[in-house]
């Protein structure tokens, strides 16, 4: 077995790299200061006021019933195709991104949805959805 002569060194910590940061954050700190105090010079009074938050709140998506018979319902109240439109372009005038869901009766007319598609288009709603739902036989369709 050998024997050792010399002693190990004990290893030392190098702090040249952590110095060299140091530094850097102090320069950077240092100069984001002296900008701060030549913005504080500016004479430049800014209106204040409060962050209470939105206006108005984004309103729900309307929500268009077709039934088996042909009428039609907007949120729950009965319209013709020109009501529709004059209803959905008012809407539409108070908020510029509403949205609409259509909801038809799955053994109804085509026809009749397309109509109410058609009024959609003619009112400018730009977010349209249909509503659908998977088939299962214990569903009834809606009725009136």
């Amino acid at each position: 077995m050998p024997i050792k002569l010399q002693s190990d060194e004990i290893p030392q910590m190098n702090l040249t790299s952590l110095i060299d940061v140091l530094f850097l954050l102090i320069l950077f700190f240092v100069v984001g200061t002296k900008f701060m105090d030549s913005e504080r010079q500016i004479e430049l009074k800014v209106p204040q006021v409060s962050d209470r938050g939105a206006l108005t709140a984004a309103p729900d998506k309307k929500v268009i019933n077709v039934y088996q018979d042909g009428a039609i319902t907007l949120d729950g109240a009965e319209v013709s195709l020109e009501q529709l439109t004059k209803r959905l372009t008012a809407a539409r005038s108070q908020y510029k991104g509403i949205g609409v869901l259509v909801r038809g009766d799955g053994t109804g007319q085509f026809h009749r949805i397309a109509s109410v598609l058609n009024a959609c288009r003619q009112a400018g709603i730009a977010e349209l959805g249909i509503a659908v739902r998977t088939a299962d036989n214990g569903i009834k369709n809606a009725r009136r």
